[in-house]
């Protein structure tokens, strides 16, 4: 049967009725403001005309089912790296959910790296550390393992005589060894080509049998998310012509904002008021106060976040308890309609695994460094300032200094 022209429309016909570019359709389709399918007879995709004529109008279109826009104001990037869908975030095309169920971080990273023509962790690509570095890692082995990490990174670059190159297969070499040295100063560790995961659980979790496939999983779930705060942040940095070092050092400032990455601090104290409570009692006291629940409720996920569900449910067959994987959700969500993220799930995690306070925070970077080295290198390759305007709203101009 043949597609209705007035239901839907081809990427040619959508991208000409807009007067944009394809990029721009396809960065349209990613924000959810124009919703499309793939036809049943090719391998294109077709694009629904109502979504495309509501956007040329200036109306705000039908809302993909699970999704909430965010301020329509805010600036839209075109990438290739990954977006945003009810089914969770989607890396160069792969559903991060699947790919969790068996993947390491280091394959996820070449999959958002889009490298193919080399290993960036092949055994031999280790980072260079300097004296400097091993002195700051040293005196800072006491300080929260992000803090550490900015301190070292901030020497890195310097001591890695590599650290400029504009070859993409050279940039994926160089982001591998940001993510070992990252890995190893959070771990107070020395850098190793042993797996990622392997490496945290052998450090935080050695005694417990399931430690390493929950953490692989949960650093894959958090690769990336496409724009989110700091992500934008690595963004803008690498902009300005930074290396890829200091990219993410900018990634990790803006992580640890108690609304972005230090959720999952939060959330890690709900639970340990939980320990020893009743569920039920305890939030319905704390809805009646007009408190919020760490962890619950998110910008994208109307109907919950399914990076945190698949944590859960792994969990919950490791045997977790019940309680945190099953019964405080659901009764948060009957209480409040707000349902489970991915930073409840992280405190989960921590502690399930008794992993030591503060990992929440540290695991999350260590996962997101991968995704802030794609959309670094991706912002390099693109090679354009970011300089988003402003809008005025102050005093009309020409009033006098000190003038009432």
């Amino acid at each position: 049967m043949k597609n209705s022209p007035e239901l839907y429309l081809s990427a040619r016909e959508a991208a000409a009725e807009l007067a944009i570019s394809p990029a721009t359709l396809y960065a349209y389709v990613s924000r959810g403001l124009i919703r499309s399918e793939p036809t049943p007879d090719s391998r294109k995709n077709r694009y629904r005309a109502e979504d495309v004529r509501a956007l040329k109008e200036r109306r705000v279109p039908p809302e993909p089912r699970g999704l909430r826009s965010f301020d329509a104001d805010l600036p839209v990037m075109d990438t290739e790296i990954s977006t945003i869908t009810e089914e969770g975030a989607i890396y160069r095309g792969v559903n991060c959910v699947d790919l969790s169920e068996s993947d390491t971080l280091e394959h996820t990273a070449t999959l958002l790296w889009d490298v193919s023509g080399v290993d960036p962790f092949d055994p031999d690509n280790q980072p260079e550390m300097s004296e400097e570095m091993r002195t700051i890692a040293a005196a800072a082995h006491r300080a929260a393992p992000i803090d550490r990490a900015i301190a070292v990174l901030a020497l890195a670059a310097s001591a890695d005589p590599r650290a400029f190159t504009r070859a993409p297969d050279g940039r994926a070499m160089v982001g591998a060894r940001i993510v070992r040295l990252l890995v190893a100063t959070m771990l107070n560790a020395e850098p190793s080509a042993e797996p990622l995961h392997q490496q945290v659980a052998r450090a935080w979790a050695a005694d417990n049998k399931h430690a390493p496939d929950l953490i692989r999983r949960a650093l894959v779930l958090l690769a990336d998310h496409e724009l989110n705060a700091s992500t934008f942040t690595a963004r803008c940095a690498a902009s300005t012509g930074l290396n890829l070092y200091d990219s993410v050092i900018a990634g990790l400032a803006a992580l640890k904002g108690p609304k972005h990455g230090g959720a999952g601090v939060l959330a890690s104290q709900l639970v340990k008021t939980l320990v020893d409570r009743d569920v039920e009692p305890m939030v319905r006291e704390r809805v009646a106060l007009g408190e919020r629940f760490a962890g619950f409720g998110h910008g994208v996920y109307k109907r919950g976040d399914p990076r945190a569900q698949s944590l859960l449910n792994a969990l919950s067959r490791a045997g977790a308890p019940r309680k945190f994987t099953r019964e405080v959700p659901e009764r948060i969500a009957e209480a409040t309609g707000e349902f489970v993220n991915i930073d409840y799930a992280l405190a989960v995690l921590v502690h399930a695994l008794r992993l030591p306070a503060g990992s929440e925070l540290a695991l999350f970077a260590m996962a997101r460094s991968v995704g802030w080295i794609a959309h670094a290198s991706e912002q390099l390759q693109f090679g354009k300032l970011i300089r988003p305007r402003a809008r005025y709203v102050g005093p009309a101009p020409g009033r006098r200094a000190g003038s009432s």
